[in-house]
């Protein structure tokens, strides 16, 4: 739960607010009006740079005014809501439930003990009718040994959670039997039945806790596991067999629907229906390289019976009407819940999230979430530092939704699946279809999503707790490549929200001002943040368009932003961290913008880049290990240059961005980090991977492949198809194998 902000807080929130605004009014009035009006018709270009910074001001200045009324928002729900009470939780899903709830959990190339993790906290979610399916996405036969063994440990998974779980689930299974006769025979449950309920629940806290003593503990994820999914689950258990137990003692008894809701709690916490699925088994599925796609896939398999028909094009599913011919059965569900395999979900995310979208008037919610928080304890100050972003995220995304203007992030959600059918896309190619439910053509599918299903009517809404956590990367290789993707996609989705907003003018739906603001904001403030910042650093702006209502209009958001990371459990002064932090990742988001602007050109999409999860360190790509250090010379010379021409505005900047800089270096790469990186990127590129063995010549003990000639036939003039259609027997002449350069060790 979030503490709920005092009347005062909330003030200093909006006053905040009007602070930024009045001081920016005042700035192009008192400043840049000015200054324009003084040029004369021959200085034209002093007009031109007037205007620039002016609109570099403004844009900056947009972003942290759209901070101040998110966190206002934010603080707003976070004063008004009220938690459901647990009696009124048992009674809403005291029977069945629909089609019940599946979480889907993709991975690729993950390590097992992470994967595990989450799909614990997923399978000990309390809710009727629970299926928990790993969208595993790893090639299906890998030849390095190494890949093939985390495989094997990955594909055990699902199995050895179902066979953990077998034991308590029998057990409260069989007590609810019991229960449920005696309540049917006569029709209200007595001492006996309380103190069976109470040994159940004693079984289970004992049950959890034998676990949690006995889990690996190797860092702080681990700890989080532990304390708060195992440990925390065994305490709320506790709390209720205390309250048993007490009431055995007074020699009194809970009504019998209650105590017959407490027995079905249990029941459900130690029952999950586990399974994998690899859509990389079958030809008839999309492989494209990314999140979306392998969502895609199992979605629309859904509700269906399917069997599995070879070819030589590989296995195809084919749907079917019976059972007994099935071969692959896939149940529908009501929800879908969508987790990432690095995440963790606290005891009851699902059933309060799902309690949520059941209440009256909450019909039309597609997406329900708790934005991720980070994991606390992390060992490098780097992830604590991303954490801290990640936190301080939490808090704008709950703002946003005071404004309508929520967007799914694809961590974890809970998703309507009448929603996701409803921006059902289908795309037909030679041999199957394409069920396209999530869009894949940036590799921030849920953004376009969210856009997708708002402009079908439905809405999305961040449920105002901390209820779910998500690793953040432990190095700067593996944060530039998370950052780099975050950057990637949102300017070309932007569009396809103004022409939402432009066709929303015409009903009595439009969008508001405040929701087209932030939505906007969120969309492409890396992109001109990034450009304006560049402008700040490297272009010598006339001292005449310095202004201390600059530094006034900026100050609200620092001050805010301080507060807030304190009260997150950091500290105020993590604040120039943060600035720091973002100055060196600047071109990392120049670079994922630039992306974006490529993918729009050429129509191309951009695979899924997986952040690195690795125990030691993920090497950064020398543009981004360079690009910080020139950030900070530049810096230093800027500072110098102007310090010596009496340029006192300028230099104060930009020495504040070296110091910040030089900071963030060395606290978040590395000196000796950095040398390393470098001397990897200058002489990566010397080294080639020789091949050895059959794989060394593709020509090498290729056979004739009957089925496919006969399957494809004659291959089309420019079709890339080859099929050896002489089998080497009937050669007539022997064929010298002549080496590539690869083969030589040159590239």
């Amino acid at each position: 739960m979030h503490t709920k902000p005092s009347a005062a807080t909330l003030v200093w929130a909006r006053a905040a607010i009007i602070v930024t605004v009045v001081a920016w009014a005042a700035y192009i009035l008192t400043t840049v009006v000015r200054q324009l009006t003084s040029y004369g018709p021959d200085e034209y270009l002093l007009s031109v740079e007037a205007w620039l910074y002016a609109a570099v001001v403004t844009f900056l200045t947009l972003s942290a005014l759209m901070y101040l009324v998110a966190r206002e928002g934010a603080l707003g729900r976070f004063r008004r809501h009220t938690r459901a009470a647990r009696a009124e939780l048992d009674q809403h899903f005291l029977t069945g439930h629909g089609d019940g709830l599946t979480v889907l959990v993709p991975s690729y190339a993950e390590e097992p003990s992470v994967i595990r993790k989450t799909l614990w906290s997923a399978a000990l979610q309390e809710y009727p009718d629970l299926r928990v399916v790993l969208l595993l996405d790893d090639p299906p036969s890998p030849t390095d040994p190494t890949d093939r063994a985390r495989l094997a440990a990955t594909r055990a998974l699902a199995a050895g959670i179902q066979a953990d779980l077998e034991g308590p689930r029998s057990l409260f299974s069989e007590s609810l039997l019991t229960l449920e006769h005696e309540l049917l025979t006569t029709g209200r449950a007595g001492q006996d039945a309380v103190r069976r309920v109470h040994l159940a629940y004693a079984e289970a806290v004992r049950w959890l806790r034998h676990m949690a003593d006995t889990e690996p503990h190797e860092d702080h994820v681990d700890t989080f596991f532990i304390d708060q999914v195992l440990r925390g689950l065994a305490d709320d258990l506790e709390l209720t067999a205390q309250a048993l137990g007490a009431a055995l003692s007074a020699g009194r008894a809970p009504e019998s629907d209650r105590l017959l809701g407490l027995q079905r709690r249990l029941t459900r916490i130690f029952t999950a229906d586990m399974a994998v699925f690899e859509r990389k088994a079958y030809a008839s599925l999309s492989h494209e390289p990314n999140k979306a796609m392998n969502l895609n896939a199992y979605i629309g398999l859904m509700g269906g019976r399917y069997r599995a028909e070879r070819n030589p094009q590989g296995t195809h599913l084919r749907l079917v009407s019976g059972a007994a011919e099935a071969d692959l059965v896939v149940p529908n569900a009501e929800y879908l819940l969508t987790l990432d395999a690095d995440s963790l979900l606290l005891r009851d995310y699902c059933l309060r999230l799902v309690y949520f979208l059941e209440q009256p008037g909450n019909e039309r919610v597609a997406v329900t979430q708790t934005p991720y928080s980070s994991f606390r304890g992390a060992p490098t100050r780097i992830e604590r530092l991303a954490g801290a972003t990640t936190d301080i995220q939490h808090i704008l995304h709950q703002g946003m939704t005071a404004h309508g203007a929520t967007f799914w992030v694809g961590a974890n959600a809970v998703i309507r699946m009448e929603a996701l059918d409803d921006i059902l896309e289908i795309e037909s190619t030679p041999g199957f279809e394409v069920r396209r439910y999530v869009q894949d053509r940036t590799v921030i599918e849920d953004t376009e999503s969210s856009i997708d299903l708002t402009q079908r009517g439905w809405t999305l809404v961040n449920y105002p707790e901390r209820l779910s956590y998500s690793a953040t990367p432990p190095d700067f290789g593996s944060l530039v490549v998370q950052r780099r993707r975050w950057a990637n996609g949102g300017l070309l989705i932007l569009p396809k929200f103004l022409a939402q907003a432009r066709a929303r003018r015409r009903t009595d739906n439009p969008v508001r001002l405040t929701e087209w603001l932030l939505r906007v904001n969120y969309m492409a403030s890396l992109a001109w943040a990034s450009v304006g910042l560049v402008f700040l650093l490297a272009f010598p702006f006339d001292s005449a368009l310095l202004s201390p209502l600059v530094v006034l209009a900026a100050l609200p958001y620092f001050l805010s932003q301080a507060s807030d990371l304190r009260n997150t459990g950091y500290r105020r002064r993590d604040i120039f961290r943060i600035y720091g932090f973002n100055l060196i990742l600047l071109p990392v988001n120049l670079a994922g913008v630039l992306k974006s602007v490529e993918q729009a050109l050429t129509g191309r999409k951009i695979p899924f880049a997986r952040t690195p999860k690795v125990r030691d360190r993920t090497a950064t790509q020398l543009l981004y290990v360079v690009s910080p250090w020139a950030i900070l010379i530049f810096s230093v010379v800027t500072a110098w240059w102007n310090a010596s021409a009496q340029n006192w505005g300028t230099a104060a900047f930009a020495g504040f961005n070296s110091l910040c800089a030089a900071w963030a270096i060395v606290e978040n790469i590395g000196v000796r980090n950095s040398l390393v990186d470098v001397w990897l990127g200058l002489t990566d590129w010397m080294w080639v991977p020789v091949a050895s063995g059959p794989a060394a010549h593709p020509s090498a003990g290729i056979e004739f492949d009957w089925e496919a000639a006969l399957y494809h036939g004659y291959p089309a003039v420019g079709d890339r198809a080859t099929v050896q259609t002489t089998p080497p027997e009937f050669e007539t002449e022997a064929r010298p194998v002549v080496p590539s350069t690869s083969d030589l060790g040159i590239r």
